[in-house]
């Protein structure tokens, strides 16, 4: 029995969506699909169809890009909260474990271990101390920088997307409380949780949509051992303090190789590597 994690499927591209059709079955493993499946209801309901029937339990938390609001005259046009809760009980019809629901444990052997999927956005302060959280975006965009969040990650009913970042950390942190400090607890969000983690070489600025500087702190007050997000496209395996750190991202046709097929990106987290991985190592995946 193993645990696997991938993000980023994207599945608006044909590509990808052909080769998820193409996946083999894992009838005893567990799947974590940590975020952006896609941009539409459609797609959700094909990924899931796909994935429920392949693995023994899926868990998923949101990307950004499953929030977006589209306009399509074939698209709820829910936006924000309420988009959030729609896509939450698609996945609650599957039986599909969302960040909403109480904390599955891994029935493998060894130490009790919690697998936490979170939903955490960002506050835009990945960024450096001398540009103040409402000077981010027009500091981004004087690089021709902009995320399309702007434009169609809705933060309704909240003031902002910082604001509704702020209640989603509130609100996590509630539940990792109740964490027993002498299990083991792998995090799961979309969104990197240490901006160490945040490899944008290309786009530098784009790092301000890419999480919060308070999931930081998280890593060393709980019992975390291992945190699995997406999101940058970059996919590696980092032990950073004592904390192994898995991005697990497919990403758009130029960002995977097609004859792996989407199986050959399929990170094992437990048991977890072959290769053991000293303080500081990265292993990288192509």
């Amino acid at each position: 029995m193993k645990l696997y994690a991938i993000s980023d499927l994207h599945i608006g591209v044909p590509g990808n969506r052909e080769a998820l059709a193409a996946l083999p079955y894992y009838p005893e493993d567990w799947l974590i699909v940590a975020g952006d499946v896609g941009e539409t209801i459609e797609q959700l309901y094909y990924t899931l169809d796909i994935l429920t029937e392949r693995f023994a339990k899926v868990i998923w938390v949101p990307g950004n890009h499953d929030l977006w609001t589209v306009p399509s005259p074939k698209e709820p046009q829910f936006k924000g909260e309420r988009r959030y809760q729609h896509l939450v009980n698609i996945c609650r019809n599957y039986g599909v474990v969302t960040p909403e629901d109480p904390y599955p444990i891994w029935p493998g052997e060894g130490k009790r271990t919690v697998l936490a999927p979170l939903f955490v956005l960002y506050d835009y302060s990945f960024r450096p101390d001398n540009v103040s959280a409402e000077e981010a975006v027009a500091w981004a965009e004087e690089t021709q920088v902009v995320c399309a969040d702007e434009f169609l990650l809705h933060p309704t009913p909240y003031a902002s997307r910082s604001a509704w970042c702020e209640a989603r950390c509130d609100y996590t942190e509630m539940r990792l409380n109740a964490v027993a400090p002498t299990d083991e607890l792998i995090l799961i969000n979309h969104f990197p949780l240490r901006r160490e983690c945040v490899r944008v070489n290309t786009i530098p600025r784009f790092s301000i949509w890419c999480g919060t500087t308070r999931t930081e702190g998280w890593l060393r007050h709980y019992p975390v051992s291992i945190a699995i997000y997406g999101h940058v496209h970059v996919r590696a395996t980092d032990f950073l303090d004592g904390v192994r750190f898995e991005e697990v991202s497919l990403g758009y046709q130029r960002n995977w190789r097609q004859e792996k097929g989407i199986q050959g990106y399929l990170r094992e987290i437990l048991p977890g590597p072959q290769r053991p991985l000293t303080p500081g190592a990265v292993m990288w995946y192509k």
